[in-house]
């Protein structure tokens, strides 16, 4: 992966990587030198470089105005395993309507079955398959190091046939590692907890539990998040947002784990980080090289200018309904019900919010 020093405005786990904006447009050209954020090109299509001087007028951004399709990837890379295969544990597309006051943040499940396409790069010759291993197929190199930005663009070209939407004008990837501290950067957050989760990964003490003959492979004491207001840290934060062994199976995951992107937003705001230099600063630090970005030629900076206007409250969280397909050890991953599906010819369409108004049952409500 190439490395080019931009600066990302804020963030806040996966969605919120460009929706702090605008009042820190300042600090982050004073900043950007001190800190190298990945950037590669994740679509397969190479864009030429923006000028690195960006110009005070236009202010940066000015000429978006939407409607704009982002893909943004959480993936666990074992960073202590380079040899690990990258797997998408969670795919977020960010819809934002004309005028970037209003969105959509529709997460798909990682066990989707989707046709992916052939992918010459990496000599797969495409089959159909969960969609999180779209990504592990499509990282394949010669060597025994995996790339993630290859694996990422056979991702994004399997979601656009799914989906219909033709063209994502940015994307990101978060590592867990990334996300665990970002929230550790904000000072932790609070969540409506909605239905009793215990942990299959993690003791009460955050260490990780023994092997046993839990449904995840997993034994003895286990972190339980309790309904109720709750106050997460990093480590509690992951692990609450990844548990998908519970009534409601990956679909209860999809909807905590856009609960807590809205829940970093909103610490994100109260700490006012985008126009406080030093949290500013230190959430930036936070991320590091644990985030990767394309914004297609356009740096980061672009986004969360133009995005300044866009608040948690003016983003609905969508949950498509479905289902698993097999059961038991012939269990073969998940589909989405008809209903469900028809969802994205409406967004494509720009009818997204007739589509909800008919379906309100698929909008996250805490």
């Amino acid at each position: 992966m190439t490395r080019r020093r931009w600066i990302i405005l804020g963030a806040a786990a996966l969605a919120a990587i460009v929706l702090l904006g605008g009042g820190a447009v300042a600090v982050g050209y004073a900043l950007r030198d001190r800190y190298e954020i990945g950037t590669a090109d994740l679509f397969g299509t190479a864009s030429p470089s923006p000028s690195a001087t960006p110009s005070p007028t236009p202010p940066p951004g000015a000429d978006i105005t939407g409607p704009l399709n982002m893909l943004i990837v959480g993936v666990d890379t074992r960073e202590d395993d380079p040899t690990w295969e990258p797997h998408a544990d969670a795919v977020t597309i960010l819809h934002v309507e004309r005028g970037l006051k209003t969105g959509y943040m529709v997460s798909l499940p990682r066990d989707l079955l989707v046709d992916v396409p052939a992918f010459p790069k990496s000599r797969y010759r495409g089959g159909r398959t969960k969609l999180t291993e779209a990504m592990s197929n499509g990282s394949r190199r010669g060597d025994a190091r995996p790339d993630v930005a290859q694996g990422f663009q056979l991702l994004a070209q399997t979601i656009s046939r799914y989906t219909g939407i033709k063209r994502f004008d940015a994307g990101a990837v978060l590592t867990f590692t990334g996300f665990r501290k970002l929230v550790d950067a904000l000072g932790g957050v609070d969540i409506y907890v909605d239905q009793r989760t215990p942990s299959q990964h993690l003791r009460p003490d955050g260490r990780g539990r023994s092997a046993g003959g839990g449904p995840a492979g997993y034994g003895g004491p286990q972190m339980v998040y309790e309904v109720g207001m709750r106050h997460l840290v990093g480590w509690q934060a992951l692990d609450f947002s990844r548990q998908r062994y519970l009534p409601g199976g990956d679909y209860t995951r999809q909807r905590h784990h856009q609960q807590l992107v809205r829940a970093v937003l909103a610490k994100a705001l109260s700490l006012d980080v985008a126009r406080n230099p030093l949290e500013f600063d230190r959430v930036l630090r936070a991320l590091g090289k644990t985030l990767t970005f394309d914004g297609r030629g356009r740096p980061a900076l672009d986004y969360a200018s133009a995005l300044s206007g866009l608040r948690p409250e003016g983003l609905k969280l969508v949950v498509l309904p479905g289902a698993g397909v097999g059961r038991g050890s012939g269990y073969r991953g998940e589909q989405l019900t008809a209903e469900g599906r028809k969802f994205f010819p409406a967004l494509v369409a720009g009818r997204a919010d007739a589509y909800l108004r008919t379906h309100p049952a698929v909008v996250t409500k805490k």
